[in-house]
């Protein structure tokens, strides 16, 4: 199994993924509104997003990762630096909580 490198702050990523099979993702209008709702809570406050496009089937997300939190509910106030951990956490949580 190949070793993960952890998202490092203040680097640049292109991230995508898409549906098993190539199965769709995004079955009507309001998936894509959902998805960004998540998107907005779970990892826009540990990057930057520059582009996005949703397609029916799969996603690309074009972001940097802050240097540090922007503050919510979701990231501790003494996070004074983004760890790789943190920022792992949310992509995490973000695609979970689209795929439940």
């Amino acid at each position: 199994m190949q070793k993960t490198i952890p998202l490092q702050p203040g680097e640049v990523y292109h991230l995508y993924n898409r549906g098993n099979n190539r199965e769709d993702i995004f079955r009507e209008g309001r998936n894509y509104l959902y998805f960004l709702e998540l998107y907005t809570h779970h990892v826009h406050p540990v990057v930057d997003t520059f582009a996005y496009c949703l397609m029916r089937n799969h996603f690309h997300l074009l972001v940097r990762v802050r240097e540090r939190p922007r503050q919510t509910s979701q990231v501790s106030e003494t996070c004074e630096v983004l760890s790789p951990r943190v920022v792992s956490r949310a992509l995490s949580n973000f695609f979970n909580a689209y795929a439940k």
